[in-house]
């Protein structure tokens, strides 16, 4: 049980970060893998909110949308989707926005709209959603994506989700009430903000990851923290919760469910 993918590492690091009894606004695809692995594992109490309204959703399988019925079903209560944005997020109540993002430069903000020219675009992405307003309202925010030049990059082609800006205190200055990002995580390692500049330094390796490695999958001249950190690796435990989440889900999906 002890050998783990680097899929596995990224989604059990991230779910270590939520912690148990807060409240979470999950996005689709592996912001709601690794939340719902940190419900299985250290955190029971922790509160899932998806944006299409239900509140301490408990899946059993991994939804493929907002509108999947299992999220409905398994939630404490279901309110309008109005009320998960203005009561909820903007509201100050959520304690952790976990995201996703095609694309993420060195101040954590995010790309989910288009690649290349926003008017003749390579292509054409999901879209904003909730994102903005999560990034924005959110007391804090995860990010989680594989990591890659392809997803790391100097310069977003259209900033969707605003992280800290152009860096120091922009976020400050933009008037957003969240602290921003506090970490991505990805298959290589864990960066979260410099203080002062606020642009993400790595602050941990997975096991058996070289900073090579991690400076070859990004396209900004990345920095390391002083002091290094080795991120623990799977546990038995997350392991076990995890292969068994996507088991069900890819019996129920048809192989499809859980992925990004």
């Amino acid at each position: 049980m002890s050998a783990y993918n680097t899929n596995e590492m990224m989604t059990v690091a991230a779910a270590r970060r939520l912690g148990n009894g807060s409240v979470c606004f999950v996005g689709i695809g592996l912001p709601s893998k690794a939340a719902n692995l940190a419900r299985l594992t250290h955190a029971p109490e922790v509160v899932l909110i998806y944006e299409s309204g239900p509140i301490g959703a408990k899946p059993s399988v991994l939804p493929l949308s907002i509108g999947d019925g299992e999220l409905a079903e398994t939630a404490d209560t279901v309110v309008p989707t109005g009320e998960i944005f203005r009561y909820w997020l903007q509201g100050g109540r959520i304690d952790v926005g976990f995201l996703g993002a095609a694309q993420v430069d060195k101040y954590g903000n995010i790309n989910t709209t288009v690649i290349g020219d926003y008017h003749q675009p390579k292509v054409r992405l999901p879209g904003a959603g909730g994102a903005p307003e999560i990034a924005g309202s959110a007391k804090q925010v995860l990010i989680i994506l594989k990591q890659s030049h392809r997803t790391f990059v100097d310069k977003l082609a259209f900033i969707t989700s605003v992280g800290f800006g152009e860096g120091g205190d922009h976020r400050k200055q933009l008037g957003l009430p969240g602290k921003g990002p506090m970490a991505i995580i990805t298959d290589l390692c864990i960066m979260e903000p410099e203080e002062g500049t606020n642009e993400f330094i790595v602050t941990a390796l997975h096991p058996g990851v070289t900073r090579e490695q991690v400076v070859a999958n990004t396209g900004w001249a990345l920095r390391f923290a002083e002091t290094l950190g080795t991120t623990e690796a799977p546990r038995v435990d997350e392991l076990q919760a995890l292969r068994a989440l996507e088991a069900r889900t890819a019996a129920a999906h048809g192989q499809q469910g859980g992925e990004e």
